[in-house]
């Protein structure tokens, strides 16, 4: 069989490339992106993974930072006591503390409730106030959700933002006292 016409020539030099962003590109490609600022700011390139975690006072290695058992503990004291001295010498302190800190912060809330569904929720509790099975034959129920369903929405509702809940009904009920 033939070859494919113009395999046989051989590669020509790209005078056209630079070459030195053709390595700094291929380089940060292949040294992985470390997730974690504070890691990542004390990080040191011509070290090793476990001598860069050492030195932060982290784990490489859970399963050897934390040993289970007694029986395997007391053979790990025994096997690495000259080891063990030379592994807790952390010269980058701050790095852990920096980490313990970040993790004692509360954790923000960052899941709210669609536009839709709370004023779908209001317009059920105003126009029907606790009758699930007249909110289940409403018109504005576009999904036709079933009075289980309505309910379980309401309830979702008051979990996420319980003193917004209260001021609506308690307006709720201010407006039938003036009416009547």
């Amino acid at each position: 069989m033939p070859k494919a016409k113009g395999k046989n020539r051989r590669q020509k030099f790209a005078y056209g490339l630079n070459r030195k962003r053709l390595y700094r590109s291929a380089r940060r490609k292949a040294a992985p992106r470390i997730e974690c600022s504070h890691i990542r700011h004390a990080w040191d390139a011509t070290k090793s993974v476990a001598q860069n975690l050492a030195e932060m006072g982290l784990a490489g290695d859970p399963n050897k930072a934390v040993p289970i058992g007694k029986r395997r503990l007391q053979k790990m004291e025994t096997e690495s006591d000259g080891q063990e001295q030379e592994k807790t010498l952390v010269r980058k302190p701050y790095v852990l503390s920096e980490m313990e800190f970040e993790a004692s912060l509360p954790e923000k809330k960052s899941n709210t409730l669609s536009r839709d569904l709370i004023d779908y929720v209001r317009y059920m509790i105003q126009n029907h106030g606790e009758n699930y099975k007249e909110m289940a034959r409403d018109e504005k129920n576009y999904y036709q959700d079933t009075p289980k369903q309505i309910k379980r929405k309401i309830g979702v509702y008051k979990n996420f933002y319980p003193e917004e809940y209260k001021d609506f009904v308690a307006s709720l009920k201010q407006e039938k006292m003036d009416v009547q």
